[in-house]
């Protein structure tokens, strides 16, 4: 028997035997089917975390009367857009942003410089009991944030030498009350330094050897050839501590009673009363808090994504 003459025709239509289109056709079919799903899923995602934004916006433009209504309405009928400068004058929120933002380019500066300088430590430099130190940190993961509240806070009030404190702590108030207890306890963080440590190790070692050879000192191989090849790094961790130092409620109420010190988080506390709250100045008020986080992200949100993609490579 002869075989069948594979034709030009044949190459092109798929008709041949030895090249079957139904299962290619329907591994086709299948990713279709995959990509519509995924749109699916990933719009519904989307919509689930717009909708609450656009939800607080529509509420800070709305009277009270209209709050008050039930069932309440999505969008405003009336947009009471002086909502917005009268939420400014109920508090000295001006003040509030400074300290927020001192604060929080503080932490994110600290973080950045000490977190970076443990990471590469972790990573490049070998030491006896480096890798207990680096399970140490890892441990710390681990701990709740809440947790170490009452110990910090012990620690900011018997302060020695500070506050009025003898050099065993005793007699006065720490660092309560000042810029000290606001920006030193939230200075570094154990994730910073995983992420340091973890960019690192991805990069190659011959890099480092090189700039040995060539005359170079262990710091300015990791401030000239090291720390300029992880931008995605830097901006992760440069993100991630100033949204979490901006977001901070909690510390800052602990430790501060002054009103000069108040961040914005603590100042929004103004317009939820025993009475009541007024919803509309407390809508804007966040709306105005969260416009800073949500520019920031836009801003580096192509180095944040690669950040936590490349993460975890070694």
């Amino acid at each position: 028997m002869t075989a069948e003459p594979l034709t030009t025709r044949s190459l092109v239509t798929g008709a041949h035997e030895d090249f079957p289109t139904k299962p290619a056709g329907r591994r086709r079919s299948r990713r279709r089917l995959g990509r519509v799903v995924l749109n699916l899923a990933l719009t519904l995602g989307a919509l689930t975390m717009v909708v609450p934004f656009i939800w607080m916006i529509a509420t800070s433009l709305k009277s009270p009367a209209e709050l008050a209504e039930f069932p309440p309405t999505f969008l405003p009928k009336v947009w009471e857009w002086s909502n917005y400068p009268e939420a400014l004058q109920a508090a000295p929120f001006a003040t509030y942003f400074r300290n927020s933002f001192i604060i929080s380019a503080s932490h994110t500066i600290i973080t950045l410089i000490f977190a970076a300088m443990a990471g590469y430590s972790l990573a490049r430099i070998r030491f006896r009991g480096r890798e207990l130190v680096f399970l140490g940190f890892v441990a710390m993961l681990m701990i709740p944030t809440y947790t170490k509240i009452v110990p910090q806070f012990l620690l900011v009030k018997f302060m020695p030498l500070f506050g009025g404190n003898d050099i065993l702590g005793q007699g006065g108030s720490g660092w309560l009350n000042t810029w000290w207890a606001l920006i030193i306890p939230g200075g570094l963080s154990a994730t910073a330094i995983f992420l340091f440590r973890q960019f690192y190790l991805s990069l190659p070692t011959e890099l480092a050897e090189a700039a040995r050879i060539d005359g170079l000192g262990e710091f300015r191989i990791f401030s000239r050839i090291y720390t300029p090849l992880i931008k995605p790094a830097i901006a992760t961790v440069a993100l991630l501590t100033f949204q979490e130092s901006w977001n901070n409620f909690l510390w800052p109420l602990l430790v501060t009673t002054r009103d000069d010190l108040r961040v914005i988080q603590v100042g929004l506390a103004v317009f939820q009363q025993l009475d009541g709250t007024q919803w509309q100045y407390l809508m804007a008020g966040t709306t105005m808090a969260t416009i800073p986080m949500v520019l920031l992200f836009l801003f580096c949100q192509k180095y944040f994504i690669q950040g936590f993609t490349n993460a975890g490579i070694k």
